[in-house]
């Protein structure tokens, strides 16, 4: 109504209320001006200017009030929170889930104890005879925390056809040296000698892709005795065989990755290449030595007596061929110069300042509780997310359409990840919405994590409309594979459950080079999932023609060569992780991951040519 009052005066009458510092003075000349007036005019216009003072205070109160919350509001923008609760219909299936886990993760720990063993007879030869450190004594001496150090693959090498190799014979892992992530690839002499198997060379490539893929640093320990030859045309001759590891190094070079190699024994044929071509080396005096044959060779081809030193050690590599760049007296100076020579890869280091974060609202342990003994056991995958994200919230895109693939935005540490995970078959729609989601990722440069836990197939196509189906289903599934072929951005994959068929692909299994690929010990990693009853289908099969038995032994093998640890001791993944620690081994990741953006990623036209 005062506003109606007021329609009759100037501007600032009108508007008082915006200008309260003005108001006051105004207020003050007005009544000046009017102090002959009558006491009534003058109480009247008192009261009116009071009035209005004491709404524009009130507005200004209000408007302070209301950015207040608005600011707050937006402090506090954040996902919304997952349900993670067990309900009571539940229990059953987790207490089958649980007692196959501990069953599992006791068995993943007895290979991790047989493989970590060596013959006391080598310890010694090695330690007391040769004088030299054992290999994870030396990575304590070069690492910043070997806390750190996230060993790769440790049960490589295990149960294979020609033997047990333990650790495939060498270790891989990444870890911070001053300050920064960085590959190390060290050969265990304890095993064999250092001598190159096949899992060997499968084992040190897979090391150097990944530091490829994430432009990491490598330092290379070399004791080795080179191929075994019994095996040799599993080592040399192929694409992929041993050649491929200076291949590697070269094009690292080419990629401006920094390369450091420590002679810290014997380098025998190919083995000697390695320190050769890459960028920095160093060798120990009476312990390093390096040439393609050694004096017994040299013996038997020339008759000549001819000692290590003598052939190809540390005196005649850096003083006369110039092969090596240092030369130290002990392992320990030898290990703090490659901690000097890191200093100066000018490369980018990781960002050290603390990211604040919120843990799950229920526990990870409970992790090992929603490792699915088979499908039949799975549960709602958004259980599993409410014990991996940051503050159990989740940003889920596409909720109401393809429910079988659950996508989504989410925190882990404090690193941005999107997610695609298996929530059931991964139908028509679900390989759209897949589709969808990782080109959204990929445009905005958004690192993927895929949860993998695929369907055994449950019955054949009988009718016309499931044929119709499924070739909406495979066509849907290539667009899928294909997006995340093509995606320039990091993927990480976990598998959480099964493994089977083309579902493996379209979530980014192996063939597909993820950054990184961990299974759970509860996984399975096959074409088909011999506990499905696929047998059921062979058998209505007219054109299927075998007995029982020997039905019988296939499924028994395909049940044995499904496993987990059958899967990482032929290096089909990176390594089987506990699914309390998953959360844990993500964040790490994406820590590794995040150190390249600070690098500049040219590259020049030819890698450093040594002399």
């Amino acid at each position: 109504m005062w506003t109606c009052v007021l329609l009759r005066k100037p501007f600032l009458y009108v508007n008082i209320h915006l200008f309260p510092k003005l108001a006051r003075n105004h207020t003050c000349t007005l009544m000046a001006q009017k102090r002959n007036q009558t006491s009534v005019l003058k109480n009247s216009w008192t009261l009116h200017t009071t009035w209005f003072r004491g709404m524009a205070d009130l507005i200004q109160d209000n408007a302070t009030l209301s950015h207040s919350k608005s600011r707050k509001s937006k402090g506090s923008w954040s996902f919304p929170v997952l349900d993670g609760s067990i309900h009571p219909e539940q229990i059953d299936t987790i207490e089958a889930n649980l007692r196959n886990s501990e069953a599992c993760i006791q068995r993943y720990l007895e290979l991790l104890g047989k493989v970590y063993q060596r013959e006391e007879r080598d310890i010694l030869r090695h330690t007391q005879d040769n004088h030299k450190l054992l290999v994870r004594d030396r990575l304590r001496l070069v690492l910043d925390n070997d806390d750190d150090f996230f060993e790769l693959s440790p049960l490589a090498g295990y149960d294979l056809p020609y033997g047990t190799i333990s650790n495939a014979g060498c270790l891989t892992g990444i870890g911070k040296i001053c300050g920064m992530w960085c590959m190390l690839i060290a050969n265990d002499a304890t095993v064999k000698g250092g001598t190159f198997y096949p899992i060997t060379v499968k084992k040190q490539l897979r090391a150097q892709n990944i530091a490829i893929m994430n432009r990491l640093p490598t330092v290379y320990l070399v004791d080795s005795g080179g191929a075994f030859l019994p095996l040799q045309a599993e080592i040399f001759p192929d694409q992929y065989h041993g050649g491929r590891v200076f291949y590697n190094i070269a094009l690292m070079s080419s990629m401006k990755i920094p390369q450091v190699a420590v002679v810290c024994g014997s380098c025998v044929a190919g083995a000697a290449y390695c320190p050769s071509m890459v960028d920095e080396s160093i060798i120990i005096d009476n312990i390093g030595s390096m040439f393609l044959a050694g004096p017994p060779l040299v013996k038997a081809a020339t008759g000549e007596d001819i000692s290590v030193e003598e052939l190809g050690g540390a005196i005649v590599h850096s003083r006369v061929s110039g092969g090596v760049d240092y030369i130290t007296s002990t392992e320990e100076e030898a290990y703090e110069r490659v901690r000097n020579v890191a200093m100066t890869f000018n490369c980018g280091q990781c960002p050290g300042e603390s990211v604040k974060y919120d843990e799950p609202l229920y526990s990870p342990e409970e992790l090992k509780n929603l490792a699915p003994q088979n499908y039949e056991c799975s549960l709602d995958v958004k259980l599993i997310l409410s014990r991996l994200f940051d503050g159990s919230r989740f940003q889920e895109f596409k909720a109401e359409y393809g429910t079988t693939l659950v996508t989504g935005f989410a925190h882990v540490k404090g690193h941005l990840i999107g997610l695609v995970a298996s929530n059931g078959e991964l139908t028509h729609q679900a390989s759209l919405k897949g589709s969808n989601f990782v080109n959204l990722c990929s445009h905005r440069n958004i690192p993927i994590l895929f949860l993998l836990n695929t369907v055994p197939k449950a019955s054949q196509c009988t009718s016309l409309a499931q044929a119709e189906d499924l070739g909406r289903r495979f066509k849907a599934q290539a667009c899928m594979m294909a997006t995340i072929a093509c995606a320039e951005v990091p993927k990480i994959t976990l598998v959480i459950g099964g493994c089977f068929g083309n579902d493996s692909y379209a979530m980014c299994g192996r063939s597909f080079d993820p950054n990184f690929l961990f299974l759970w010990p509860n996984a399975r990693v096959a074409l088909v999932d011999c506990r499905s009853p696929f047998a059921d289908f062979l058998e209505e099969d007219e054109n299927f023609c075998m007995d029982k038995s020997t039905l019988k032994n296939l499924e028994k093998k395909l049940e044995n060569e499904s496993t987990a640890f059958y899967s990482s001791a032929r290096l089909w993944d990176d390594g089987v992780i506990l699914p309390q620690n998953s959360r844990e081994v993500i964040a790490k990741c994406l820590a590794i991951i995040k150190q390249k953006e600070s690098q500049t990623l040219t590259r020049q036209q030819q890698p450093i040519l040594r002399m």
